[in-house]
């Protein structure tokens, strides 16, 4: 997998979970376990994302007001893959994104009301109706620079769409993966190729 920027390795990578999701999901877990364990020197950040999406950007935005944008990149799923491509494209870096989602504004209509968090069930929050319109405000046009993301997109993803999400990273370099899931179970077979990407390999 080429990298864009091989030149400028990253030093600072964000994780951005997805809908429902926290700093605890698997995924997330191990890309931190890898950081810890072989790039120690990377500046990691994946904070918990509160459920507004115009808070959840502004949280962002000013947790990596700093970060070097050359050097700088996201990592974002579901929901995550959504703000990750607004990160990208207000700061120019690079971005994986996991089963991103690609219209969140029309899918997550359905789940106004109370929700629990996948890995705390006792943890509940609001997903109040303004959010919808929030997330359209949010919604990006065309990349400035497809050749900046990675998208690893499973045809067996049984939350998203496949086709939808392949359309909208028409251009940039994707993994699609014949089976897999939405979670992305056997994300530990894509690392090496994420990381690649990102000139971490």
């Amino acid at each position: 997998m080429p990298t864009t920027h091989a030149q400028q390795p990253v030093t600072h990578l964000l994780y951005l979970h997805g809908f429902r999701s926290s700093p605890q999901s698997t995924k997330a877990r191990s890309m931190a376990r890898h950081m810890a364990t072989h790039q120690p020197a990377i500046h990691w950040w994946c904070p918990q994302l509160p459920p507004s999406p115009r808070e959840a950007m502004a949280l962002v935005m000013d947790g990596i007001s700093d970060w070097p944008r050359e050097t700088m990149a996201v990592v974002g799923s579901s929901l995550g893959g959504f703000y990750a491509t607004c990160v990208a494209e207000q700061t120019g870096c690079r971005a994986v994104l996991l089963n991103p989602a690609t219209n969140p504004a029309r899918d997550l209509t359905k789940h106004i009301g109370e929700q629990t968090s996948w890995h705390d069930p006792q943890e509940r929050f609001f997903f109040q109706p303004g959010y919808v319109q929030e997330l359209r405000d949010l919604q990006c046009t065309d990349l400035a620079h497809p050749d900046h993301y990675l998208a690893v997109i499973a045809k067996g993803d049984e939350v998203l769409d496949w086709r939808e999400m392949l359309a909208r990273y028409a251009g940039a370099h994707v993994r699609l993966l014949q089976g897999s899931d939405h979670a992305l179970t056997d994300f530990e077979d894509h690392l090496p190729a994420i990381l690649a990407f990102l000139g971490l390999d």
